[in-house]
C-alpha cells in the first residue's frame, strides 16, 4: 500500500500556448518609436551645440559668407 501512494500522479491542465502577433507588433511599434525619438534628441543636441561652437567663433562677418579659400595659407 504504501508504494502505490509513492508512485501517485498528479495531472495539471495547461492550456495550449499561443503566438500573440498583435502583441509582437505593437512591441516592435513602440521600440521604434522609442529609438526614433532618442535619434531626434541626439540629433537636435549635436545640431545644436555645432550652431552654438559656430556663433561662438569669432569672425569677422565677411569671413561668415565667403568660401575661406585661403585658410591653409593663414597657417
Amino acid at each position: 500500500m504504501i508504494w502505490q501512494d509513492a508512485q501517485a500522479v498528479t495531472w495539471i491542465k495547461v492550456e495550449k500556448p499561443t503566438f500573440d502577433v498583435v502583441g509582437v507588433v505593437l512591441g516592435s511599434l513602440g521600440l521604434a518609436g522609442l529609438l526614433a525619438a532618442g535619434a531626434l534628441l541626439l540629433g537636435s543636441l549635436f545640431g545644436f551645440l555645432l550652431i552654438r561652437r559656430g556663433r561662438r567663433a569669432e569672425r569677422l562677418p565677411v569671413e561668415r559668407v565667403s568660401l575661406q579659400l585661403d585658410v591653409a595659407g593663414r597657417y
